[in-house]
């Protein structure tokens, strides 16, 4: 026997009892998700408690900041008001100084608001996010927003929640439905924590990043965010994040002065939307390194906040005040521009922080203008200042999130006030009809589509798209030399049952075709051909010509301008070696055939759909077919490393991808490829004996 010193006998004993451990883990995860429901909500209160936590532990990172930038944890306007002017100046520009490095060489997805990045990993990776992304955005949101910058907690604070869902929903190797559901209780529970408000919380989540209502997700959504709400009040009390007067209806002609606020507030979001953007381009353009851009950006907003403190940080200081109605109107004017002008700059030179908090500041600076001139020239027919300074909030806020519901109820969660309720949904509809108007998207979800994620586009788009000319196109073509005399050429032609003769030269590369009805008429005509004649003087120079791996729409386009029913195929389209042709048959019967299968799917997928459920057709001899999503342990692998026809005895059919990358398709179905790797949000169509499928579906 072979010694073993004490050492191995340990590590020997230490992995047996990790495994022992591993099995009995697994085990109970196992009995827990035999009941789904129940898994789904004790993970949803886990989300919850983690991501109240995480507000927590976000809102004690700022105000750390904030004292190691301005020098003291007691932060508000009238001490910023009384620093010295260096410390105004100087203190955003370091902050950019820490964030710089963090988000471009540490986490890319910390840029920015945040929320686009969580839309993005539903959308492209079926809610997969990177664990780093949680301490890189807590971090340079932190060092962002107390050291000066003029953005908000919310885009952080959803992404940090969203991450903690979904790096948990992974670990536990859920599938893709439950790895979204996760990573939008995540976004509820920090909705829910930094605002206090659960109804909001849920509302966000469903209403912006998911843009679905379905029953079976606004269960785990709203405990989750109720789970994060209880943390929050448990360590930050129950109060709403806006003290405020109570306001209400003075007269029924004041909702004439409250229609206007909401079309003055749909322009100022597409101002917001646009300014935002614009600067981004602007800073992208610098020929800079990428991570002295936020310090540019920080020397920018300090110079601006020497003379105007107001717009560093969130705000909610300058928002209280006019939600008072303690602001002029010309300087609340002053404070639009400025704010507008701040959180561009802040973002665009890539700092990290959200928008929400800049857009309730737009608002509230808006409204409590329009309230002001109101008040004035009707006095004892209007509320005061304050009054449409909140509606503003909501108002600017609806328009550009385009998300009327939650910009009312977060409104309402955030003041605890229903008296305006009225007045608010009135400029709130009214300011996300014109936006969506003149803008499709709204100011996460344009970020999403200047990547090419049209997450609007539920179409799919041309089915031969996703056919490629080598699929279809004919090897066997006459090809004849360009100094083919006529003799030869009507021997060709008589002898030959083709439509087309391509004419190469020595080398092999296509000059030319030939229509052989033209030579037949030569032929059987009264014009005849001089004798000395070549194929070179019959042939016509060639307009379109493809290769193996073009698309057939492609080809389709170049027929529809085109009397030709054939073009050639060539091996390179520098050197134009002929190697096949693709006729006009061969795409109209590459398109029957597609939209065969694809009324297959359609129909299959008709007959099994259940939202949310595994769905299935029963077959004749026990088989049957079935739809599923991929388990957590599929994904990253390929079909020949799960080999689950001599694993499983079962055939995969038919893959739905969650996104298709290169096509920018959602919902894109491809036949099973032995290379393609299984992505989170993915389906397969499976058929077999029923208990080998069962088997299947039992696989974590």
């Amino acid at each position: 026997m072979p010694f073993k010193s004490k050492q191995m006998i340990f590590f020997t004993k230490k992995n047996f009892w990790h495994k022992i451990y591993r099995h009995f883990i697994d085990y109970e995860m196992r009995q827990l998700r035999s009941s789904e429901h129940a898994f789904m909500v004790l993970i949803a209160i886990v989300i919850g408690i983690l991501g109240g936590f995480g507000a927590i532990f976000f809102r004690f990172a700022i105000r750390f900041f904030q004292a190691l930038a301005f020098g003291s944890w007691h932060y508000n306007l009238d001490y910023i008001i009384g620093l010295p002017w260096y410390i105004k100046l100087l203190a955003p520009a370091a902050g950019g100084l820490i964030v710089g490095p963090i988000v471009f060489y540490f986490a890319r997805e910390a840029k920015g608001h945040g929320v686009p990045e969580v839309m993005e990993s539903i959308i492209l990776h079926g809610g997969a996010m990177r664990p780093r992304v949680v301490i890189a955005k807590i971090t340079a949101s932190a060092v962002s927003i107390g050291s000066g910058g003029s953005v908000g907690r919310e885009g952080p604070i959803v992404q940090i929640g969203s991450a903690i869902g979904s790096v948990l929903g992974q670990f536990l190797k859920v599938n893709g439905s439950q790895l979204r559901t996760f990573v939008a209780c995540g976004t509820a529970a920090g909705i829910a924590a930094t605002f206090n408000a659960p109804i909001a919380g849920a509302l966000f989540a469903m209403e912006i990043i998911l843009s679905d209502f379905a029953f079976s997700q606004f269960s785990p959504i709203v405990i989750s965010s109720v789970a994060a709400t209880v943390i929050s009040r448990h360590f930050l009390g129950d109060f709403p994040a806006f003290v405020i007067p109570h306001y209400e209806l003075v007269s029924v002609w004041e909702m004439i002065p409250y229609a206007i606020l909401g079309v003055l507030a749909a322009f100022t979001a597409l101002l917001f939307i646009n300014m935002l953007y614009k600067t981004e381009d602007f800073f992208d353009a610098l020929s800079i390194p990428g991570w002295i851009k936020p310090v540019v950006g920080g020397l920018i907003i300090g110079t601006a906040g020497i003379f105007f403190p107001h717009i560093f940080g969130v705000g909610y200081g300058t928002i209280d005040l006019a939600l008072e109605s303690k602001l002029t109107w010309y300087f609340l004017l002053l404070l639009i521009v400025l704010k507008l002008f701040a959180t561009s700059i802040t973002i665009g030179s890539g700092g990290s922080g959200g928008v929400f908090a800049p857009s309730l500041f737009l608002g509230a600076s808006l409204g409590g203008l329009v309230g002001t001139v109101v008040h004035l020239l009707f006095p004892a027919y209007s509320a005061t200042a304050g009054a449409y300074a909140l509606v503003g909030m909501g108002a600017v806020a609806a328009g550009a999130m385009h998300a009327p519901i939650t910009a009312i109820i977060i409104i309402f969660e955030l003041t605890n006030d229903y008296r305006i309720i009225l007045p608010l949904m009135v400029a709130c509809i009214i300011s996300v009809l014109i936006t969506s108007r003149f803008k499709k998207d709204s100011i996460y979800t344009l970020k999403l589509s200047r990547r090419g994620l049209d997450i609007f586009k539920q179409k799919e788009a041309n089915i031969l798209k996703t056919v490629k000319v080598a699929d279809v196109m004919k090897k066997k073509v006459t090809k004849i030399k360009d100094n083919t005399p006529f003799s030869k050429l009507k021997h060709i032609v008589l002898n030959n049952h083709t439509d087309y003769l391509y004419v190469a030269d020595e080398t092999g590369h296509v000059k030319g075709l030939i229509y052989a009805r033209n030579i037949e008429r030569l032929i059987y005509g009264f014009e005849k051909p001089e004798e000395n004649a070549t194929a070179k003087d019959f042939y016509a120079p060639i307009t379109f010509y493809f290769t193996p791996d073009d698309t057939l729409d492609i080809v389709l386009k170049a027929f529809e301008s085109s009397s030709l029913n054939e073009f050639p195929v060539v091996a390179d389209k520098y050197r134009l070696k002929l190697i096949g042709a693709v006729t006009k048959d061969n795409v109209i019967a590459a398109y029957n055939k597609e939209m065969v299968r694809r009324d297959m799917v359609d129909t299959v997928s008709g007959y099994i759909s259940s939202a949310g459920r595994l769905r299935r057709i029963k077959m004749d001899n026990g088989q049957e077919m079935t739809e599923i999503e991929v388990p957590g342990s599929f994904i990253g692998k390929t079909l020949p490393e799960l080999d689950l026809r001599n694993r499983n005895g079962v055939e995969v059919i038919l893959i739905k991808q969650n996104y298709d990358t290169k096509t920018k398709e959602r919902h894109q179905v491809i036949t099973p490829r032995p290379n393609y790797h299984f992505r989170f949000g993915d389906s397969i169509l499976l058929i077999g004996l029923t208990e080998n499928i069962e088997k299947v579906k039992a696989v974590r």
